[in-house]
């Protein structure tokens, strides 16, 4: 096997290699030893089939094996000859025309991972913005509570409905005289000017009484999800059950027992607890970002160009997703690629983040335990249907690059902490318009140094509404929040154009394994 470097330029490396013939025919022969005894053929007796006939049924496969296994053996070795560490998956390409009984000119294209002098963490310092939480704001979450938990009592059955009144109500929908699936509901409760229904159903139910039956002309929204309604006109039969007015909602322990709590202390302790939970992830966004801000700043190495490729691509794709929920997907679109050569400039300082962090966390051995890592590949598997999470799991315990897709988040908040205890922290008490002020003016400064990752999200699409009556699943919303169960987490992708603690968010990349040539036949 012969190995000759063709490029040497930046972090671009090229090699060709030649695989004798003589050496690959050697591989076949040892391959044909341990399969013969085993081969069966009319006229033989077993472990006696000549090898000349088992080269002659068996010799095409045995080839593109041998070969196959000789390029990635190549591949191995030119890497480690050479020290190379691959930033991307190698390009290995078999000579055009190769065939059997000839030798095999490979080459290999790739980038390496740069050079980078491990930074110190000696010198950062961050200050630490926090915000109390004061009684004020604990009564008003609890006033929000109380807003989306009205009670409603029956009124006179002379009261007509209006605008923040409920209706029980039976209905049954129509479109072109036949009823349609889902457009049929008994004891249905709407809150009139809730939004609830699609647009005109309510307003048409203002002023009814307890009693009433009335039909009402609806035509369902042109983006309607339930795509054979959209667009069309419906009619609806509407029988008034009764109405009911909002009730005195009086805040006190019997309203904390209403979410399975024992009193209003228990309650206002909760409502504080999320209340500093989500300001201290304000306060870690403006460390983080003030972090890396510094680690951005103290280094400037060039980066490999794929990865920068496959994180601009990431970026590209989650902006269009969002043009396209956006008002104005045209615009934005316009708006996007305009602003093209900035998303590259995030792209490449993410990627210069990411191997900064890596750098860091490998010479302090920050590792991602394999407890820790299981509880990732459990919570990642919890997106998919029951009978695919164990599919899933394999798959992430057999692809390195999907697992360490996976692994980066978590590996880089982990460095992150690592610096945070490394670092002169200094405290500073403000008020949440203050922090949210702060984090705000970091953006800008940012914008001022290099260009800066913009909102692309332009406001989304409203939320559809349903034909009769919105899925209820018992309200989540008359809950508090930290009584929900934990929102089901995706596989850890990173949120390509969306701001994150560290408003541009690195990903700590690892070398992934060559990518497998098929011998052509």
């Amino acid at each position: 096997m012969q190995i000759k470097e063709t490029a040497n330029d930046g972090l671009q490396r090229a090699y060709a290699i030649t695989i004798p013939a003589k050496e690959i025919d050697a591989r076949i022969d040892s391959q044909i030893k341990k399969i013969a005894p085993q081969v069966k053929m009319p006229g033989f007796r077993p472990g006696k089939v000549p090898a000349n006939l088992v080269r002659k049924m068996h010799g095409e496969q045995l080839h593109a094996e041998a070969v196959n296994e000789m390029i990635r053996e190549s591949v191995d070795k030119t890497m480690e000859e050479n020290k190379l560490k691959p930033a991307m998956q190698p390009k290995v390409e078999l000579g055009e025309g190769y065939e059997a009984g000839k030798d095999a000119e490979l080459t290999i294209e790739l980038e390496v991972l740069p050079e980078i002098e491990t930074p110190s963490t000696d010198d950062i310092a961050i200050e630490r913005l926090t915000v109390p939480v004061s009684d004020d704001e604990v009564m008003d979450a609890i006033g929000k509570l109380a807003e989306n938990n009205k009670s409603y009592k029956e009124a006179a059955k002379t009261k007509k409905a209006a605008d923040g009144d409920q209706l029980i109500i039976d209905f049954v929908g129509r479109v072109d005289g036949t009823e349609f699936e889902g457009g049929k509901a008994d004891d249905a409760a709407l809150v009139l000017g809730s939004g609830m229904f699609i647009p005109g159903f309510e307003e048409q139910l203002v002023g009814v009484k307890t009693g009433d039956t009335k039909t009402i002309e609806v035509t369902f929204p042109e983006d309607y999800q339930a795509t054979h309604l959209a667009g069309k006109k419906a009619e609806f039969d509407v029988t008034v059950k009764q109405v009911k007015v909002e009730g005195d909602t009086k805040i006190d322990d019997e309203f904390a027992k209403n979410f399975g709590l024992d009193g209003l202390d228990k309650l206002k302790e909760l409502l504080r607890g999320q209340l500093e939970q989500e300001t201290a992830g304000l306060t870690r966004t403006q460390m983080k970002r003030s972090l890396l801000d510094q680690l951005a700043a103290g280094h400037d190495f060039a980066v490999p160009q794929g990865m920068v490729d496959a994180e601009f691509d990431q970026i590209w794709t989650q902006l269009q997703q969002e043009a396209a929920r956006s008002e104005n997907p045209e615009e934005m679109l316009k708006e996007m690629e305009a602003e093209k050569d900035d998303y590259r400039s995030i792209a490449e300082r993410r990627v210069r983040l990411g191997l900064l962090l890596s750098e860091i966390g490998q010479a302090n051995n920050v590792q991602v335990t394999s407890q820790e890592m299981s509880m990732l590949i459990q919570q990642a598997a919890q997106q998919y249907r029951p009978e695919d999470r164990e599919r899933f799991m394999q798959y992430i315990q057999q692809e390195p690059m999907a697992a360490a897709q996976l692994r980066a988040p978590l590996y880089e908040d982990k460095v992150v902490d690592f610096l945070f205890d490394k670092a002169e922290i200094t405290d500073r008490e403000v008020t949440r318009e203050e922090l949210e002020a702060a984090i705000e003016a970091d953006e800008g400064e940012e914008a001022a140094k290099k260009p800066a990752k913009k909102k692309a999200a332009a406001k989304k699409a409203p939320a559809k509404k349903a034909a009769a009556k919105k899925s209820d699943d018992k309200k989540d919303e008359k809950k508090p929040a930290a009584k929900k169960a934990p929102a089901k987490k995706a596989p850890a992708k990173k949120a390509a154009a969306k701001k994150d603690e560290g408003d541009k968010k690195p990903a700590a990349k690892k070398k992934a394994p060559a990518k497998k040539a098929a011998a052509k036949k």
